[in-house]
């Protein structure tokens, strides 16, 4: 806890580093009340992946890791994302081919295989209660939805800036959790219609490689086929 606090001096002048979220986590596998104090995440956004590298060899990140009782690192690439985070768009918009117009949340090409996706929300103070009234439904059935392969609950300010990370088996199965259950489905019309967000963000991105271990496991695993289960 109080590295998220002690780091930013650093993360600010780290060559290559364009943008970086601190975030603290709640209890279990999805967006809680609850806060789990030992495990943290980092969104990091890179020029290239050489800049990457050189952070992972650094003195400061070997440091960090040796404090650790447990990393995980996912390599991504964003394949549709729109919204802002803080006012900033995370990434370039991908460049259309001739005679065609592509907007930021039209990257190409679709992604195949396993995917990642990123959600965060800036919730207005009036809104709150209705927000943290939908969270229960909206996420029912999350843990053991086929497909999944990790998630969390994630959070910048506490109660107002909240986001969701889940990794999943593939594109259909993401799908079939977003708009075929019924409680996430109506909160995310719920929230369109009663303006519940000053701001929004959804990142859908490929994965490109993990390293580490995300509650005892990998992800990625052969063997890692169904749900997690983040105590």
């Amino acid at each position: 806890m109080s590295k998220m606090g002690r780091d930013h001096p650093h993360l600010r002048g780290v060559p290559g580093l364009d943008f970086y979220r601190l975030l603290g986590s709640g209890r279990g596998n999805d967006l809680g009340l609850g806060v789990d104090l030992r495990r943290w995440a980092r969104l990091a956004v890179w020029s290239s992946p050489a800049a990457h590298q050189l952070f992972e060899d650094s003195p400061w990140r070997r440091q960090e890791l040796a404090l650790t009782q447990e990393s995980y690192t996912l390599m991504l690439r964003p394949t549709r994302w729109h919204g802002q985070w803080g006012g900033q768009t995370l990434f370039a918009p991908p460049p259309a081919k001739p005679n065609e117009t592509v907007g930021q949340s039209e990257a190409r090409p679709p992604e195949k295989g396993r995917i990642a996706v990123l959600t965060r929300a800036a919730i207005r103070p009036a809104k709150l209660a209705a927000f943290w009234r939908s969270v229960p439904a909206s996420q029912a059935g999350l843990p053991t939805q086929p497909g999944l392969l990790a998630s969390v609950g994630l959070g910048e300010v506490p109660l107002l800036h909240q986001a969701t990370f889940s990794v999943w088996q593939d594109t259909a199965s993401m799908l079939a959790y977003a708009y075929r259950g019924a409680g996430h489905r109506g909160a995310m019309a719920q929230a369109k219609r009663d303006n519940w967000f000053s701001e929004q963000l959804f990142v859908r991105f490929a994965v490109l490689s993990g390293q580490g271990s995300w509650n005892g496991r990998d992800p990625l695993a052969p063997e890692a086929l169904g749900p997690s289960h983040l105590r």
